[in-house]
């Protein structure tokens, strides 16, 4: 094992990833109701643990993170398969989603809907199978 003393890069890495997971946040949260949302947001928290992963090694990520990915991809998948499916619970067709506005003390009025929860699924899986892939190809042979 290599160790370097990169004093810029994890600097750098603990300001870049709070933007990337803040801003993966926002395009989650903006974009259940528009295209990308639970992809885009998820490939953006990828980048920003990978680039922890890069920053400070495999053990002191895994120490603060400690998440298998690959269970990670079966709780997303299935989030998304039981939300598609439960419209026909309703009589509605497959993937078809319904929202209503609820109530919260802080928040006020904020509308719900079922394409959140498929979003968070897929968020999940994109998450899990980046994060699979890529500590999968950098482990040592």
């Amino acid at each position: 094992m290599v160790r370097t003393n990169d004093l810029i890069l994890r600097t750098m890495t603990i300001l870049i990833s709070f933007i990337l997971l803040g801003f993966s946040v926002y395009i989650f949260l903006a974009g259940h109701n528009a295209p990308g949302g639970g992809f885009i947001g998820g490939l953006m928290t990828s980048a920003a643990i990978v680039l922890m992963y890069m920053a400070y090694g495999y053990e002191a990520v895994n120490k603060i993170l400690p998440i298998n990915y690959r269970l990670l991809i079966g709780l997303g998948l299935i989030i998304a398969f039981t939300t598609a499916v439960g419209s026909f619970i309703f009589g509605q067709p497959f993937l078809s989603q319904t929202f209503d506005y609820f109530h919260f003390p802080i928040f006020g009025e904020v509308e719900l809907a079922t394409a959140l929860l498929f979003d968070i699924g897929v968020y999940f899986t994109v998450i899990g199978v980046t994060l699979t892939i890529v500590l999968t190809i950098s482990e040592d042979q």
